[in-house]
């Protein structure tokens, strides 16, 4: 196989490391190597930003409650 990539990487514009990965990612893409697939790896990616972003938000809904919670209070303690 390396034979195979030190041939062809030159010929395509690339280092040999560069197309044996892209060929080991082929493979695990069409389940012949084990490991992650891209569509697997783009997912996660997608689902860890979501988290973020549902986390960034549950801390500005917490912010916002305790502001409005006290505001409340305020309100109480003035009349």
């Amino acid at each position: 196989m390396w034979a195979a990539v030190e041939s062809i990487a030159p010929k395509i514009g690339c280092v040999p490391q560069t197309l044996l990965g892209w060929v080991q990612q082929h493979e695990i893409n069409n389940g012949s190597r084990d490991g992650v697939t891209t569509a697997e790896a783009q997912r996660v990616n997608e689902l860890e930003r979501e988290v973020k972003e549902l986390r960034r938000a549950n801390e500005i809904l917490k912010l916002a409650s305790a502001f409005f919670a006290q505001a409340k209070l305020d309100r109480r303690l003035k009349s």
